[in-house]
């Protein structure tokens, strides 16, 4: 029910959804409706002492002093990009870093978050997996992105015009092996009592493990991403070494059950990175519109970001044009994903952090997955 870091026995509120955070005051003899009063001070006003709590008691403020903690991460690095792409280096317990980048667009503004420290899926075209793989991200150091970024912004204030409108699950790790506590954080965006984000503009992105994604419906209504990148699975077997375990058709499947279990009529993002030469011919864009034909879906084309450990390139513009081409005709909604935050290593497949790969690859890829089987 609470959380800890392990370097002592307080409880980081930050990480609690509302449930937990009843529970929390329940456990401590108090009122339900303190965690309501506690979440909008942490949430919507960025307050991280007790003491600046004016409409909690001043018993209560001291006894949570000595309970509890409200501890987010510690930004490193606070650059921005020349298109206005923001990136931030963040420290994690352990001294582990992570990145989150927010991309804004208009009135709109896209966080982007990450769920683990590393990843272990070793997809050939991500310069993040060819990091490796640390731990997962507490709930606490998940939605601490969102709450560290926002405090940047001071002051803050979700009553007011606000720079995140939009949360991508999308940054270093797979959500979907760091379940609960993503789900945690993901609950956290939408409540009324900490940040309001509609359910449709809070998306996680998976590159297909299936058993968690199956789960989902169960637990949250969130829009859906999904990291497809081939249509085949011989090609996807090389691109995405996951799908070796859980082919194309059983995460298609799955992403069809997640999207007739919500109350409306949303469609999936169907991610799909271009390499020149591998994936980006024309024969490979009608094989895609023939799989995805029923999948309510859209399709976001991103144009690979090289990276030195990689041999893929980018694909020139006339071949994305001529992919985005034979996608539309064929009635897919299709854009491309411009390439932001590249001066600044923001881009996607970009995020590194500074991190150890504790764990050989060989060792930790079977057991990962079977947590979820």
């Amino acid at each position: 029910m609470t959380e800890s870091d392990g370097h002592n026995d307080k409880v980081n509120l930050l990480g609690l959804p509302r449930q937990k955070m009843e529970q929390f005051f329940v456990d401590i003899g108090e009122k339900k409706f303190r965690a309501g009063q506690v979440m909008k001070w942490i949430h919507q006003y960025g307050v991280d002492d007790f003491e600046a709590m004016t409409n909690v008691s001043k018993p209560l403020r001291a006894r949570l002093a000595e309970l509890a903690e409200i501890r987010g991460p510690e930004v490193l690095l606070d650059e921005v990009s020349q298109d206005g792409t923001r990136k931030w280096v963040m420290r994690m317990a352990e001294g582990n870093s992570i990145e989150a980048v927010l991309i804004p667009d208009g009135e709109r503004g896209t966080l982007c978050v990450s769920s683990q420290v590393g990843c272990s899926l070793d997809c050939s075209f991500c310069s993040t997996g060819k990091r490796g793989f640390n731990r997962n991200l507490s709930s606490a150091e998940i939605i601490g992105q969102l709450w560290a970024a926002l405090r940047t912004f001071m002051p803050f204030d979700r009553t007011k015009e606000r720079p995140v409108t939009n949360v991508v699950m999308m940054g270093m790790g797979e959500p979907l092996l760091n379940f609960d506590n993503v789900v945690d954080a993901m609950d956290l965006m939408m409540d009324d009592w900490a940040y309001g984000i509609s359910k449709r503009r809070v998306t996680v992105s998976t590159s297909g493990v299936v058993p968690a994604l199956e789960k989902l419906g169960e637990v949250t209504d969130v829009s859906l991403a999904i990291s497809l990148h081939a249509a085949n699975d011989e090609l996807r077997n090389e691109l995405v070494p996951l799908n070796r375990k859980y082919p194309i058709d059983q995460l298609l499947r799955a992403t069809r059950n997640y999207l007739s279990g919500l109350s409306d009529r949303r469609r999936a993002t169907i991610e799909y990175t271009l390499m020149e030469g591998v994936n980006d011919q024309p024969e490979h864009a009608r094989e895609l519109a023939d799989l995805l034909v029923d999948v309510p879906c859209k399709i976001n084309l991103i144009p690979f970001n090289p990276f030195p450990e990689s041999d893929y390139r980018r694909p020139s513009g006339n071949a994305v044009k001529r992919f985005q081409d034979i996608l539309n005709q064929a009635g897919y909604i299709t854009t491309v994903r411009t390439t932001r935050g590249d001066d600044i290593d923001a881009a996607c497949g970009q995020l590194v952090g500074q991190f150890e790969d504790r764990t050989r690859r060989s060792q930790r890829y079977i057991p990962v997955h079977q947590e979820v089987s």
